[in-house]
């Protein structure tokens, strides 16, 4: 194949502006073994927050941007309804950060659904170019992660960072279709009905109220696959409780950090269940976060009036809760900075009807007020 010369960077030119040199200029972001410091923040210029009937009902009701009256939200089928939940997030965080669709470089989204069908027929007629990802609950954490480093990097200006998950299509992915009528131990948690979107970017701008940024992420710590050989499905909590763990003792270290350093240290679905289990690893571990630890899970329903047992899960529970909750109270000053890390269980039909365990993992994001 032919090369024009033109084309053909030298050797100079390739030392000086090529991966070596990138790496070079990096380097001193990395902190430990799989943490990042960001040089340059990136702030998130705003969000926003969808949510369906029960979720409304609870106790953060009255802060969510949008509270459906039909979980089907006027779809015909409810993978339909989790696809228009992701659409209309991410059309309402463009709007209140005063961008569109033309502005956005890339998206990073994701969702329970096999091959993340709720993401990639809610997003197609943005047009903008994809970068699908796959956490389990989890997932917002991983976008954010994967949305700040594109933009810390130089690599986009701005990008969207949304995720959702669905009551209905999840009991009908994972467990049984509704019609069923399955008794659930008290062991198990509610998927929550909901989509959360996050417009990133690498300046403080202002949005086209004359708002300021929600806030910035500082740093991440990227966690790995944590398997105890848990194999009840309907514990989520205990199953994910220890990549909780794992990345949190990973990110004090990385950071030579303790609990105290952040006013709240948030994990995103392990619900009262796992997060017992989750205090009890961390103290055999040296490390007591009794004091500063918040579950989103917990939060989103109120356990006694909403029967929802152990409290929330699914993608959608840590985003809409970090959207309405969590960086609001980063605004109004009541915290100055978070550990926000949302927590997934890596399993599939398949892997749970051939006897396979359930493997957790958990990625944490730092969150600063501005």
């Amino acid at each position: 194949m032919f090369f024009p010369e033109k084309d053909i960077l030298s050797a100079d030119r390739r030392t000086a502006h090529g991966p070596a040199a990138r790496k070079g200029e990096n380097m001193n972001q990395t902190t430990g073994k799989s943490s990042i410091r960001l040089e340059k923040k990136v702030y998130i210029l705003n969000s926003a927050s969808i949510v369906g009937k029960k979720e409304g009902e609870g106790p953060l009701g009255n802060l969510f941007d949008m509270v459906g009256e039909d979980d089907l939200f006027g779809c015909g089928t409810w993978e339909e309804a989790e696809s228009n939940l992701q659409k209309d997030a991410v059309y309402m965080a463009l709007g209140k950060a005063g961008k569109t669709a033309e502005d956005i470089r890339y998206l990073f989204a994701g969702d329970l659904l096999g091959q993340s069908i709720a993401t990639s027929f809610g997003l197609a007629s943005y047009q903008i170019p994809l970068l699908g990802v796959y956490g389990a609950c989890s997932t917002c954490g991983e976008s954010l992660t994967l949305g700040a480093m594109a933009v810390s990097a130089g690599y986009a200006d701005y990008v969207a960072c949304v995720t959702s998950s669905h009551f209905a299509s999840a009991e009908k992915e994972f467990r049984f279709p509704l019609e069923y009528g399955n008794q659930r131990p008290l062991s198990a948690s509610w998927t929550v009905t909901g989509s959360g979107a996050f417009i990133l970017g690498g300046e403080p701008e202002s949005g086209p109220q004359g708002q300021p940024p929600r806030a910035a992420i500082t740093g991440m710590t990227v966690g790995r696959i944590v398997d105890y050989g848990l194999k009840d499905s309907m514990n989520m909590g205990a199953c994910m409780a220890p990549a909780a763990a794992d990345t949190l003792v990973q990110h004090f270290l990385d950071f030579n950090l303790m609990p105290e350093a952040y006013d709240r240290i948030i994990t995103g679905d392990l619900g009262s269940v796992g997060q017992t289990v989750l205090l009890e690893l961390l103290r055999d571990k040296g490390y007591d976060i009794a004091g500063q630890h918040m579950d989103c899970g917990i939060e989103i329903f109120d356990a006694q009036s909403q029967d929802t047992h152990a409290g929330g899960s699914g993608c959608g529970c840590s985003a809409v809760t970090l959207s309405a909750y969590i960086l609001k109270q980063l605004e109004e000053g009541h915290w100055k900075k978070v550990l926000f890390m949302p927590t997934g269980a890596l399993l599939s039909k398949t892997s749970f009807n051939e006897g396979k365990s359930v493997p957790g993992i958990a990625h944490a994001v730092v969150l600063e007020a501005l």
